[in-house]
């Protein structure tokens, strides 16, 4: 797996835009994955990182199964140079080495809390209901949940076909500490993500292992 940590320059128009819009911002990013337009991108995750004020700021981290070729978004002549203030691209990490049975991890994950009722998803928006998400998801990808405390939450409108429709998704960032019970399950829930909105910067779990003296 690789990971990217950009940071966008608001000043830029073309970046400007793309963090103003999260549909915008995944299609721009696909274009580091893909040769051409024609070309579909293979699956990649991303996420907006908080700035001082707790709400999404201008860093976004990415993570792919194959190396992104960031210079197709700085270097071609539709979007120019100035894109980025910083770049720190394609870090492999080794999942196998990463994830290890019965070991604690610090996470974040931004994600759209859902529960589905014949056949259509609905929206979680209370505390509670999101946490037993959490919970619920950590049964289904192989973690046990030990502590987490709900972050910012936002709500992001994507349109949708050709007459100006769009659809509502609600976010909400987790931060906290999880346990790994089966480390196969909870790798592919890395490269993977978690829930839906992946396309709109949700669903992507994040882990720090946990040193000896934190754990208690």
């Amino acid at each position: 797996m690789y990971l990217s940590r950009l940071q966008l320059n608001p000043a830029h128009p073309q970046a400007r835009r793309d963090l103003a819009s999260a549909y915008e911002l995944h299609r721009s990013l696909a274009r580091a994955f893909a040769p051409d337009a024609a070309t579909p991108p293979p699956r990649f995750l991303w996420r907006r990182e908080a700035d001082h004020t707790g709400l999404p700021g201008t860093t976004v981290l990415v993570q792919a199964a194959q190396a992104a070729a960031w210079h197709s978004l700085h270097e071609t002549e539709e979007i120019g140079s100035g894109y980025f203030v910083a770049l720190q691209g394609n870090k492999r990490v080794s999942l196998q080495e990463l994830v290890q049975e019965g070991r604690r991890y610090r996470f974040r994950l931004c994600a759209n809390p859902t529960v589905t009722r014949d056949g259509k998803r609905f929206g979680l928006h209370d505390d509670e209901a999101r946490h037993s998400w959490l919970l619920r998801q950590g049964q289904r990808h192989g973690f046990e949940v030990v502590a987490a405390e709900r972050g910012a939450s936002g709500r992001l409108r994507v349109p949708q076909g050709r007459r100006e429709r769009s659809i509502t998704l609600d976010s909400v960032l987790f931060d906290g500490v999880l346990q790994a019970v089966d480390a196969n399950a909870l790798r592919n829930a890395l490269a993977a993500g978690i829930g839906p909105g992946k396309a709109l910067g949700l669903g992507m779990l994040s882990l720090a292992p946990m040193q000896p003296h934190e754990v208690s």
